[in-house]
């Protein structure tokens, strides 16, 4: 078993993925700024060794990569890099001193979809700072493994769903308002014709992800993996499937973007509209074929549990 070192570790992914390690018997080493606790508790974070660092002010100090190599880990998992000069310094640090290094991703990096579902091969158009630079993160590591340089995985996500936190609802945003109406029975608005899609995945799959690319190391060193359930929802189905989950008949009208923005606010309509232009709808074939990928949950089981664990 390794020394596997993850920076970020108690967060979403984080709060499934440190006890599947320390349950493989891993020695697990989380790197965090604060103390902010897992969503959901587990006996095995006992057994986790916490090294509190605030990434921002170490990297800005020019140091944060040396800090992360000094803990001497075998296995190096990133889940919160977001720039490329960030992973620049800590992956220089780690060469030739681990034998794999993990970037947590998002199926983001390919933007506006040319065919679906989409493929972790297929011509990436990122747009935006995030998607552009998880894209440049992206090709870097890709880069470094292809030359032998850094045995390097990304792990590209969907919309993040678990316990402890509201989904993306099917408007295509985040207020959790929408589901409280769609529980209580009342009326929704969707955009155009609610046949954009959403691509949803659960945290534990996503754990699922990293665990079976480590076990697969040399089929998972120099690729990257889709990371999300086995098919996307489009918005309609989801509104539909989600009045249905609480006992209700949907109760859905339609208007044209432009004219359902003015529905909403400025902040919904903007993260509505990030969601509809990209449609995600990616293949997990690659990840099945080469690592065993499964995910356990559809979209709208993850989504479903989720709401039921939700409080009021």
């Amino acid at each position: 078993m390794a020394r596997v070192v993850i920076i970020g570790g108690a967060g979403h992914v984080g709060t499934y993925l440190v006890p599947r390690l320390v349950e493989a018997g891993h020695e697990v080493i989380n790197v965090s700024r604060g103390t902010s606790s897992p969503y959901t508790p587990h006996a095995a974070w006992g057994q986790v060794r916490q090294v509190h660092l605030d990434r921002a002010a170490e990297e800005a100090a020019g140091r944060f990569g040396a800090r992360i190599a000094d803990l001497a880990g075998e296995i190096v998992i990133d889940m919160i890099c977001f720039t490329p000069a960030s992973n620049a310094q800590l992956v220089e640090a780690l060469a030739g001193r681990v034998s794999h290094f993990l970037h947590i991703g998002t199926i983001w990096v390919h933007g506006l979809p040319q065919t679906v579902p989409t493929r972790e091969s297929d011509p990436r158009q990122p747009f935006g700072d995030y998607g552009v630079m998880k894209s440049a993160i992206e090709d870097d590591l890709l880069g470094r493994a292809r030359r032998g340089l850094l045995p390097a995985t990304v792990i590209r996500p969907g919309h993040i769903v678990g316990p402890g936190w509201a989904p993306l609802n099917p408007a295509g945003h985040f207020n959790p308002q929408v589901f409280r109406d769609i529980q209580a029975g009342k009326p929704l608005v969707l955009p155009n014709a609610g046949a954009e899609t959403v691509h949803h995945v659960h945290a534990d799959d996503v754990a699922q992800a990293v665990m079976a690319a480590i076990g697969h190391w040399s089929a998972a060193v120099g690729e990257a993996f889709n990371a999300v359930s086995p098919a996307a929802i489009t918005l309609r189905h989801y509104a539909e499937a989600m009045y249905r989950f609480w006992g209700r008949e949907p109760n859905l009208s339609f208007l044209p973007f432009e004219a359902w923005r003015g529905t909403v606010t400025a902040e919904e309509a903007q993260a509505c509209w990030e969601h509809l232009v990209r449609s995600p709808c990616h293949s997990i074939e690659k990840g099945q074929r080469l690592i065993g990928y499964r995910p356990r949950y559809s979209s709208l089981q993850a989504v479903q549990e989720a709401m039921a664990r939700l409080p009021a």
